[in-house]
């Protein structure tokens, strides 16, 4: 009973792994997903707000230090950028790249 008992473990671990396994390696594929319908838009995060990149002697995420910081992003559904009110921007809306802010 003994050899019975532990090849059903044995299988029962190593479904329940393959398992994990698999999970984990669908998740990379759904965020991959969600993120085809955004875009990185620059200059139009407000003070603290940015989802990353700040320039240099930041870490990322809540970082930017004043409002439509140029380097700064926040994500957006895709073709919203251009769209999007950012009054430091050379074109008065976000940027698809980071860019030196005009006095606003």
């Amino acid at each position: 009973m003994n050899a019975i008992t532990s090849k059903s473990i044995t299988a029962a671990s190593l479904a329940l792994a393959l398992g994990a396994a698999l999970t984990v390696a669908a998740a990379p594929a759904a965020a991959q997903d969600k993120m085809a319908d955004k875009e990185k838009c620059y200059g139009v995060a407000m003070k603290g707000k940015n989802d990353c990149k700040a320039g240099a002697g930041t870490t990322c995420a809540g970082t930017s230090k004043v409002d439509y910081q140029g380097n700064a992003w926040n994500l957006v559904p895709k073709g919203s950028c251009v769209k999007t009110a950012s009054p430091t921007s050379p074109t008065g809306f976000g940027q698809l790249a980071e860019f030196k802010e005009k006095k606003a």
